[in-house]
């Protein structure tokens, strides 16, 4: 993508009421603007992230075997009384009258929904385990939006929902979640800490939040710190296998929210591996047994020819509130440091004097050989100043800058900088540009 023909609106200084870093620098970086409180349009550059984002989420629930549909944003009210959660969920949940004066909602999440889809279809354990999941627009109408994406009204969630014959079963379904949780984030250079959590309105007795340690994090939150250096399992666990001993691994360290902070329990730890810090809660995960299934009569019937009700569970990755999440965590004073599997381009390409010969062709052919290779790729080919174009591609974070300037086109080489180590190394344009067609083909 040519600069000269892209949208993207940045700005010199945040408004006043951006008060975190991350709400500061996607407005900065045009990737976001505000249209109503907790509402926002996402722009080209932001957008790009968020696409990225999802199709990880989207690649890890299909390899842990969720199945993907698509439900609607708006649910009939009945159906939630149905669960008895229609009065119960409170203000946050928008409730509208259609012209027929039927009373609908707009979804703030979807177990109800969901299990009105499995029991029209699902009469058999012949059919479980079964894990149908979404990505899909909600709305929560917050008393206090703030915080950008953070803790917004309007926000894209990953939400799946498991069913099983069983509570054993109903455990290897959460398993494979929790396992699946871990991989993904670290697809996007996130360490996420599952953080045992209170279940809230969705119900149930076992409960998980995945946290993301940032200094400007939400809330405190106390940890063995073994658990922030754990890799992640990896793709090729055996995922309808005995996954127990990974959950094992993570649940027998202590790590809590300060909700859920137990002291005494914090204070065994020997005091070198306590880890107190803030956090931001990127995924939530649920097993609620049958407090949907049983009151909406989603039943399936048992080898033994018994009906009961099924076993179930819901897990949520807020994939807009991920942007907010990786920019909080990977930030400097210039501005926000992507990590190249999210990153909006892969590559930007200054030309520090556009209009020179030289610096043209060699930028043209930069250009052309990356898209050839199937970079994605930004090429800066306005007559802005050297120095706002430095600015600019630091605030929006590329991985990669591949700067051309008549000095080093002259010399036959051109720069190529590191936008997370500040690195800049000097080398031919073949050169630098076999680096970064490895390592998109790796």
């Amino acid at each position: 993508m040519r600069l000269s023909r892209y949208f993207l609106p940045v700005l010199k200084e945040a408004p006043s009421d951006a008060q975190i870093a991350s709400h500061q620098l996607m407005l900065r970086a045009g990737m976001i603007r505000q249209e109503a409180a907790g509402i926002y349009a996402w722009l080209p550059l932001g957008l790009r992230v968020l696409n990225k984002i999802e199709q990880i989420v989207r690649e890890e629930m299909d390899r842990a075997g969720a199945i993907e549909l698509l439900m609607p944003t708006l649910q009939l009210a009945d159906l939630w009384r149905e669960s008895g959660r229609y009065d119960a969920y409170g203000p946050e949940m928008l409730r509208i009258t259609d012209r027929h004066e039927r009373e609908l909602l707009y979804g703030p999440t979807n177990e109800e929904m969901v299990t009105e889809i499995f029991r029209a279809s699902v009469r058999s354990y012949k059919d479980l385990p079964k894990n149908l999941y979404h990505v899909q627009w909600k709305f929560r109408d917050e008393r206090r939006p703030r915080f950008g994406v953070m803790r917004g009204r309007e926000f894209l969630m990953k939400d799946a929902y498991s069913f099983d014959l069983d509570a054993e079963g109903a455990r290897k379904s959460y398993n494979r979640m929790f396992v699946a949780y871990l991989n993904l984030y670290a697809r996007m250079g996130l360490k996420a800490v599952p953080m045992r959590a209170d279940t809230g309105p969705i119900g149930g007795d076992l409960s998980h939040e995945f946290i993301v340690l940032a200094e400007t994090g939400e809330s405190a939150v106390f940890c063995h710190k073994d658990l922030v250096e754990m890799d992640p399992p990896g793709a090729d666990v055996d995922w309808y296998g005995d996954l127990q001993p990974l959950v094992d691994q993570r649940t027998a360290l202590y790590a809590a929210t300060e909700e859920m902070h137990d002291e005494a329990a914090f204070d065994a730890i020997p005091e070198g591996d306590r880890l107190s810090a803030r956090g931001i809660e990127v995924g939530h995960i649920f097993s609620f047994g049958t407090k949907y299934s049983e009151p909406m009569k989603a039943l399936v019937m048992g080898p033994d020819g018994k009906e009961v009700p099924a076993q179930m569970g819901s897990y949520g990755v807020g994939v807009s509130r991920l942007l907010g999440a990786i920019i909080e965590a990977s930030h400097d004073e210039g501005g926000i440091i992507w990590p190249e599997s999210v990153a909006p381009f892969h590559v930007g390409i200054v030309n520090m004097r556009q209009g020179d010969a030289a610096c043209d062709e060699a930028c043209e052919a930069a250009y052309k050989a990356l898209q050839a290779a199937g970079v994605d790729v930004l090429y800066d080919d306005t007559d802005a100043r050297g120095g706002a174009k430095f600015a600019t591609m630091d605030l929006i974070g590329l991985p990669w800058q591949l700067i051309v300037g008549p000095k080093g086109v002259a010399e036959g080489v051109v720069e190529l900088k590191n936008r997370k180590t500040g690195e800049r190394v000097s080398e031919p344009l073949d050169a630098v540009l076999a680096r970064l067609t490895g390592k998109a083909a790796a």
